[in-house]
């Protein structure tokens, strides 16, 4: 599992400039694969330094990829990287306390995360990564099926043949299941980015190179191909990111206020339950959850007054969508509420990206 963090992680930097190059939907804003690559990376980086047979995980598979889900979520960058964040946390719900992975376990780890990766979604639109994942959930579960629980190493190896399959044909089917990318002549780039992720997983497991094959036939990903999105319509407003610790009933609320605001909303648990705070009078029958949020929204004042109205959000983070094209440009800043300082997070530039944290 280390291995396939690891390589997801050397991958995704080596195809973002590709998958930044087709990213129009649902802005084009061209950062998916920057997004994805980070949000990997922060996985990654939980798992740093740590023996597989450490104190914390022992032999537990999915103690070790809910400790890089949470990392991811707590980290996710944009629509891709907090749905892969959604995906890895759900999928090691399954594999909790289990030693290896197998096809019984596969199938119902992908299919864990693709629900949980649609429900995430205020407005989930298929021909996206939701599409892909849930085609590849789909194939593990025919597999497991087909191999009556096999839990061997041959059937694992079959339904990861399966997997990457089927998610190669739910990335070419986006093209058509969106009028934004059959337009443009382009596949899904979050799709893309999913495929990646899944052939990773095989080759990991397999001891297997990647099938590079797989991208040749899709639209937009030569690297001759132009960056679609830089002919795209500039798109306003700003992405809005945070986490916070919420009750189920202000969850749902928040969740209902920044539907009305904007779009593209996102909400997802980090971890599990916690107790409310001793000097709370509902300390006894509330219990509030960590909450990943994610918006567009035209203005990003309204919608950080809301998420404070409701908790004490931290690291939130927000991006401009209409990105400089200039990658030499300084990108323009914006100023939080009531004149607080605002710091820029250095330790990932991402060149023509404006991303402010207070």
């Amino acid at each position: 599992m280390k291995r396939w963090l690891g390589k997801a992680e050397v991958v995704l930097g080596n195809h973002s400039d590709r998958l930044n190059a087709i990213n129009i939907f649902p802005v084009a804003d061209g950062d998916t694969g920057t997004n994805l690559y980070l949000t990997v990376r922060a996985a990654v980086a939980a798992l740093g330094g740590a023996a597989p047979d450490t104190t914390e995980t022992g032999n537990d598979v999915g103690a070790l990829l809910s400790r890089a889900g949470q990392a991811a979520m707590e980290q996710a960058r944009g629509n891709s990287g907090t749905l892969f964040a959604v995906f890895l946390c759900a999928a090691a719900e399954p594999l909790a306390g289990k030693s290896r992975l197998s096809a019984p376990l596969l199938a119902a780890a992908l299919n864990r995360a693709q629900i949980r990766a649609w429900s995430a979604l205020s407005e989930p639109v298929a021909g996206t990564m939701l599409s892909v994942l849930e085609a590849a959930a789909h194939a593990a579960q025919a597999v497991d099926a087909s191999q009556s629980g096999d839990d061997s190493n041959h059937a694992l190896g079959l339904s990861l043949d399966a997997v990457v399959e089927a998610a190669y044909q739910a990335v070419v089917r986006t093209e058509d299941e969106l009028a934004q990318l059959h337009e443009a002549h382009v596949v899904d780039a979050g799709g893309v980015g999913m495929l990646l992720v899944l052939d990773c997983l095989r080759a990991a497991v397999l001891g297997e190179e990647l099938q590079e094959e797989l991208l040749d036939g899709l639209h937009g990903y030569k690297l001759q191909d132009p960056h679609i999105h830089e002919h795209m319509p500039a798109d306003d407003g700003v992405e809005v990111m945070c986490t916070i610790n919420l009750s189920p009933l202000n969850a749902a609320i928040l969740r209902q206020r920044l539907d009305e605001m904007g779009d593209s909303v996102i909400m997802s648990q980090v971890g599990g339950a916690q107790g409310a705070d001793d000097d709370d009078d509902e300390s006894g029958v509330e219990i509030s959850y960590r909450w990943r949020v994610h918006v567009h929204v035209p203005d990003p004042e309204p919608a950080v007054a809301l998420i404070r109205s409701l908790g004490e959000p931290t690291d939130i983070a927000v991006s401009q969508l209409a990105i400089p094209r200039d990658d030499g440009q300084e990108p323009a800043t914006l100023e939080p509420a009531g004149g607080e300082s605002t710091s820029i997070n250095q330790a990932s530039p991402v060149p023509g990206q404006s991303r402010h944290e207070f």
